[in-house]
């Protein structure tokens, strides 16, 4: 009864309700003539005209008059001129002490991406882009939705497609850090669901002055491959994950739900259910232009991680700090951050997917980076990362580019 009341309520909002939003990329600033300082501070971190520009489907203004489409004569058609497209590509040098790996490590080219992103029709955009290279890879499409911006004039934003279910959180994408924000990656035993890629919809709006709520719809599997039945989805059943936010000031406070369950494999013949439940707060506090401080703490819970018969209740502790300083203001050159990530289980039962060789009880690490921009577009990094776990360091030094 819980499960299909907690369905039936978010299937609802669902319907009837921001999101996260994408990033900006270079191929806007073309298209307008403007420095990507505009929207970013510095790139990929997004300011909030680059929020807002984002959240009118990559528009200054959500019905601003069209300038970059083909007059064919069809009131009904907006065709764009050419199809947006910019390149991103992060390259690094890596050290490392007490770590199976190498001692050091050439990462160039760490990744390089393909995006895109504009108008289809009136209210109607997309975001794409497409990993050409990612850790040697090629690891294909990650973000990939079209966004209904406004819908029937009802101040609901849709989303449909790939995304990150901690998007309305915080945007692993858009961090600066190399870093990552962990508590998003957990994985608890033989289970697929995290809160980072997934399929589905996600619906926005803002029901009062400075709120936000969110609500997704998810298959809950990540982005595998479809089965030999043309599924993506493997059950009967849909993941789903809300958030709230208000802003009070230089403060904003939010709060953020996930319910789901997965079925497993076949045990003695029955199919079992692992049911999962994410919750937690978080914030932003901004301090005049030059400091801000997001935190993020997370409980999961799951009834079956490893789909056995008898029930095992398991509780993972998960959370980050981070802080942002720009000495120099959003338009400056230094940009200095620091990043403690905290994930604590009650037994060895969860991976961050990170090449651990066996499922992890704890993962604590610090991170300290500094940043400079030698161009709008060219970001030089370092990054000084100590694992308390294993007792290790990790010394990251490169550059972040997009054109």
């Amino acid at each position: 009864m819980l499960r299909k009341g907690i369905v039936s309520l978010l299937t609802f909002l669902l319907l009837a309700a921001p999101f996260g939003r994408a990033e900006a990329i270079p191929a806007f600033a073309r298209k307008y003539g403007v420095s990507c300082s505009l929207c970013h501070a510095p790139a990929p971190r997004l300011t909030p005209f680059g929020e807002e520009f984002a959240a009118n489907g990559f528009q200054f203004t959500l019905d601003e008059a069209p300038t970059d489409t083909i007059d064919t004569g069809d009131e009904q058609l907006h065709l764009m001129e050419s199809i947006p497209l910019a390149i991103r590509l992060d390259a690094y040098v890596q050290a490392l002490t007490r770590s199976p790996a190498a001692a050091s490590d050439l990462q160039a080219p760490w990744l390089v991406k393909l995006l895109s992103g504009g108008q289809i029709a009136n209210k109607v955009s997309y975001y794409l882009y497409f990993f050409m290279s990612e850790r040697g890879e090629v690891a294909g499409l990650e973000d990939a939705y079209v966004q209904f911006s406004d819908l029937f004039s009802s101040g609901v934003d849709l989303l449909v497609g790939q995304f990150q279910v901690s998007d309305p959180l915080f945007k692993r994408e858009l961090r600066l850090e190399y870093e990552d924000y962990q508590a998003y990656r957990v994985r608890v035993g033989d289970t697929r669901a995290d809160l980072t890629y997934d399929r589905g919809l996600m619906a926005a709006f803002s029901p009062w002055a400075d709120a936000d709520m969110s609500v997704q719809l998810l298959n809950g599997r990540g982005l595998d491959e479809a089965d030999e039945h043309k599924s993506f989805d493997t059950d009967g059943w849909k993941n789903m994950a809300a958030r709230f936010s208000q802003g009070l000031g230089p403060l904003r406070v939010g709060v953020f739900g996930y319910y789901g369950t997965e079925t497993g494999s076949l045990t003695a013949g029955t199919p079992l259910d692992n049911e999962i439940l994410v919750y937690g707060p978080d914030l932003t506090l901004s301090l005049a232009t030059n400091f801000e401080l997001n935190a993020q703490l997370l409980r999961r819970t799951d009834e079956r991680p490893f789909f056995e018969l008898e029930q095992s209740d398991t509780d993972v502790d998960m959370g980050f700090a981070e802080l942002v300083w720009s000495p120099q203001g959003p338009a400056g050159r230094w940009f200095f951050t620091g990043l403690y990530n905290h994930v604590e289980a009650d037994q060895a039962l969860f991976t961050v997917r990170q090449g651990e060789d066996s499922l992890l009880d704890s993962y604590r690490s610090a991170a300290v980076g500094a940043n400079y921009l030698l161009a709008r577009n060219l970001r030089l990094t370092g990054e000084l990362q100590y694992d308390l776990e294993r007792e290790g360091m990790r010394l990251v030094a490169g550059f972040m580019s997009a054109f």
